[in-house]
């Protein structure tokens, strides 16, 4: 089996789609429509975030996307925010490949840290992550954001 990972471009909508509602619905996160269309625009754009995919005999099958920010402490910071490989092609090296894409271009960017995180009970992906990465034990809290007042 050939993995071939590449940017995704405006051809690829409908199955980064299905993709993207798996890996939503997989996470229980609701995402409407329009919340899709705009991160699609932003993938194509390069607008701050970034994407790769990857195919196995012509099928898009997984996804990646991320994106760097600064720090305190480093100027360049690599966070891998979503990654989503469809049940059928788990276990063959696809989201391997896909991490591996989004280091290389993290070296490219000089980024001093890549990073990304997932729930505890993704005890499949976790198996995967622990032979890539160091888990360093943080706990993730998300303080609750009122609306932003007109």
């Amino acid at each position: 089996m050939t993995i071939r990972i590449a940017h995704l471009d405006e051809a690829d909508h409908g199955a980064w789609l299905i993709l993207a509602r798996g890996y939503k619905a997989f996470y229980q996160t609701e995402t409407s429509d329009a919340e899709y269309a705009i991160a699609w625009r932003r993938l194509l754009a390069d607008d701050g975030i970034h994407a790769f995919g990857a195919w196995v005999d012509g099928r898009l099958v997984g996804i990646t996307h991320y994106l760097f920010h600064t720090g305190t402490w480093t100027q360049t910071v690599c966070y891998l925010q979503d990654l989503y490989v469809n049940p059928a092609s788990r276990g063959k090296g696809v989201a391997r490949a896909l991490i591996e894409a989004v280091a290389a271009s993290a070296r490219t960017r000089r980024a001093t840290r890549m990073y990304w995180l997932t729930q505890a009970h993704n005890a499949t992906a976790r198996k995967l992550y622990d032979t890539m990465a160091e888990h360093r034990g943080f706990i993730r809290y998300d303080f609750p954001m009122d609306e932003p007042s007109a």
